[in-house]
């Protein structure tokens, strides 16, 4: 659809308004503020830096098969024969035309005195072919097909959007449930460490061994094995629900039978940002809300132009006979020139009307495309900060579970040692595992924080051609 869309557009370049982001009174900087990094150009391919070939494979699945994406393509199609509806009015119109009549004339009066009213009845065959061309003097038409093809390029741009926010999609989803499969098998680890636990408290509690607060400590231990177990259904739960979000991305029924992975990609390296002006050449967002503003404008222009007279050529040729035969017999042809000029007086204040409704859409849209440039900025340097945050995150979360892990591990020596006790092993024990759970988590934020600096970015995707 995209090579479509890319052509329809090239076909109305001459048609489309120029660029109005100079209108835009937002401060573009120099640089982003979050990083001075600003290495030229945007990746493409970024779905590729993953290094996961089933992604990729399941991102190009999605493209073909996504009815959101397929409703987006249908809207850019929509948008480019509402422009043809709209340009058509600025080009010669032909009919042709084929009416038969058969009429009866009454001749009143005559004969003079008595008797009925003579009448006389005959048959006219007609055939013409009948023009009509409206002389867009003052640019009127022009202007509304120029607003008409603008709103075919904002549309164009939401579908590449749409595109992107799809791949984007399937990829969080996948890291989703790659977190989710890790998960679950922690939370089985944890269950099957905590059932030894018990078990290891209760050998003791039988064979006399612990003195102080036996009894409750083999209750805690067997509240942290129920606790375990519980923990393992709800990750299968997260589990089975993601993978059913991500069949319904590629457009298949949920039925949870997608090949799950095993654990996420790592991390891949940043990638580049350009400058902040650049931002505003390439993400989707920004150009259809830039389109939409100088589709306002042109549409403006038309509503003003109402004003002015409408100057029209009509003409038509053709034969007219009383006998079908004749039809195609040149000595009954007959023609017709003429020209009609339409000149608004009272219209009840209609036409300024819509000129100040248009007026009003200008700076609304105008409005739009500010914030939208301000919300790019926002989404760029909030990615960028964040992706350096996260880092030092999972970076500290990563020092914390090497500590409680040899914490652990030094407690459950010094319990089988009879030098510790089973509160300070459980103690430790949970504090391992919420740090390695919690590096999961961190570890799936930073590649969706990763998603989510592309797409800030303007990064766009296409799936891979089929050979």
């Amino acid at each position: 659809m995209s090579a479509v869309a890319g052509l329809l557009l090239t076909s109305c370049g001459s048609l489309s308004p120029s660029s109005r982001m100079s209108d835009l009174l937002v401060e573009t900087p120099g640089t982003w503020a979050a990083s001075k990094e600003a290495r030229a150009g945007v990746d493409l391919e970024w779905v590729d830096r993953f290094h996961d070939r089933r992604l990729s494979s399941l991102v190009d699945e999605a493209l073909e098969n996504n009815h959101d994406l397929k409703a987006a393509a249908a809207r850019v199609e929509k948008a480019w024969g509402n422009a043809r509806v709209v340009g058509a009015s600025a080009l010669p119109t032909l009919d042709a035309n084929f009416d038969p009549t058969r009429s009866k004339q009454n001749f009143l009066g005559f004969p003079f005195g008595g008797g009925g009213v003579p009448t006389n009845q005959f048959t006219t065959f007609s055939a013409s072919l009948d023009v009509r061309w409206e002389l867009d003097i003052w640019g009127r038409i022009r202007a509304g097909r120029a607003a008409a093809v603008a709103q075919m390029e904002a549309s164009s741009e939401d579908e590449r959007a749409a595109r992107a926010s799809l791949a984007a999609k399937v990829a969080k989803t996948w890291f989703a449930i790659g977190e989710a499969s890790e998960q679950l098998a922690l939370a089985r680890e944890t269950l099957t460490s905590y059932e030894e636990n018990a078990k290891a408290v209760e050998e003791r509690f039988k064979n006399g061994q612990e003195e102080n607060g036996a009894a409750s400590a083999l209750r805690l231990a067997e509240t942290d094995a129920a606790t375990a177990r519980a923990t393992v259904t709800e990750r299968q739960q997260q589990l089975d629900t993601a993978t059913r979000q991500l069949e319904i991305l590629l457009g298949r029924y949920p039925k949870n039978a997608l090949a799950r992975p095993g654990s996420m990609p790592s991390v891949p390296s940043a990638p580049p940002v350009g400058l902040p002006s650049e931002l505003l050449q390439r993400r989707p967002d920004v150009l259809a809300a830039e389109r939409r503003y100088a589709s306002a404008g042109r549409s403006y222009s038309e509503a003003r132009r109402a004003v002015f007279p409408r100057l029209s050529l009509t003409g038509s040729a053709g034969r007219s006979t009383l006998e079908l035969e004749n039809l195609l017999d040149s000595d009954f042809g007959v023609w017709r020139l003429g020209g009609n000029l339409i000149q608004p007086i009272l219209a009840g204040g209609q036409i300024r009307a819509q000129a100040a409704i248009r007026k009003s859409d200008e700076r609304e849209t105008l409005a739009n495309l500010h914030q939208t440039v301000l919300s790019a900025f926002f989404e760029v340097e909030d990615a960028l900060g964040a992706d350096r945050l996260l880092a030092q995150r999972e970076a500290s979360i990563r020092e914390a579970a090497r500590l409680a892990k040899e914490a652990h591990d030094a407690a459950r020596t010094d319990y089988k040692q009879g030098l510790g006790d089973i509160l300070t092993v459980l103690g430790a024990q949970t504090r391992e595992l919420q740090a390695r759970s919690q590096l999961l988590t961190l570890r799936r934020m930073r590649l969706e924080n990763r998603v989510n600096l592309h797409l800030a970015l303007g990064g766009d995707f296409s799936p891979t051609p089929k050979s």
